[in-house]
C-alpha cells in the first residue's frame, strides 16, 4: 500500500486520483501507524514552508516520516513536499526541514536573471545530469520531455543530489535523490502521460 501523507497541507486527491490511474492502491492518511504500514510514502505540499513544516511537525507525522525513510521505506515529496526534505529554507525567514537532503530553499528571483517571471509556472524540459547513473524514477522518461512546475523557491547547494533539471535562466533543480529519498519539485499529478510514467516507476520501487 502507498500512503499520501495529509497533514493539512497538499493537493491529495488530485494525487490519489493519478495514483489510481495507473492501478496504484493509495490511502490519503494522517494516521502514524498507516504510514509505518505502508509500502511507499508520498509527501505532497502546496503553499509555504514554514507554515508546513509547523504543520507537519505538530501533526506528529515529520518524526515519522523521516524514520521510515532512515529506514529504507521509499518517500517521494512532491513541490513543498520535495523542499521539506531539505536541511532548510530561507522562504521569508529561515526553517528547519526534515534534513533528508543535504542542501537549502532558496528564492529563484535572484538566479533566474531579468524578465523571468516568478513563480516559474507551466510546463518545462527535464534534463538528467551526464556524471550520474539516471534515477530509477525517471526510468520511463527521456531527457526533453515536459513536465509542470509551479514554485518561487528552489532547491540549491545540493548538486550532489540533483537528478533532474530545467532550464528557467539558469539551471533548476527538478528533482533530487539520495538512496530511497526522492523528490519532485514540478507536479507529476499535473504533467500528464509523463507525470503518471514517473509515479508508476516510484510504484514500482
Amino acid at each position: 500500500m502507498l500512503a499520501i501523507v495529509d497533514y493539512g497541507v497538499g493537493n491529495l486527491f488530485s494525487l490519489k486520483s493519478s495514483l489510481a490511474r495507473i492501478g496504484a492502491s493509495a490511502c490519503v492518511t494522517g494516521d502514524a501507524d498507516a504510514l509505518r504500514r505502508a509500502d511507499r510514502i508520498i509527501l505532497p505540499g502546496v503553499g509555504a514552508f514554514g507554515d508546513a513544516a509547523k504543520k507537519l511537525r505538530e501533526s506528529g507525522l515529520a518524526s515519522v516520516v523521516t524514520k521510515e525513510a532512515r529506514q529504507g521505506k521509499p518517500l517521494l515529496g512532491i513541490c513543498l513536499g520535495m523542499q521539506l526534505l531539505f536541511e532548510k529554507s530561507y522562504e521569508y525567514g529561515e526553517h528547519a526541514g526534515l534534513g533528508l537532503l543535504p542542501g537549502s530553499v532558496r528564492p529563484i528571483a535572484p538566479v533566474i536573471g531579468p524578465g523571468r517571471k516568478v513563480p516559474h509556472i507551466g510546463w518545462n524540459a527535464l534534463s538528467f545530469p551526464e556524471n550520474k547513473p539516471k534515477s530509477p524514477l525517471f526510468a520511463q522518461v527521456d531527457a526533453g520531455e515536459c513536465v509542470y512546475f509551479v514554485h518561487s523557491f528552489a532547491a540549491m547547494e545540493c548538486d550532489a543530489v540533483v537528478s533532474a533539471t530545467a532550464e528557467y535562466g539558469v539551471s533548476l533543480t527538478a528533482a533530487a535523490e539520495l538512496e530511497t529519498v526522492m523528490g519532485a519539485q514540478f507536479h507529476p499529478e499535473k504533467s500528464g502521460d509523463v507525470g503518471l510514467r514517473i509515479l508508476h516507476a516510484f510504484c514500482a520501487l
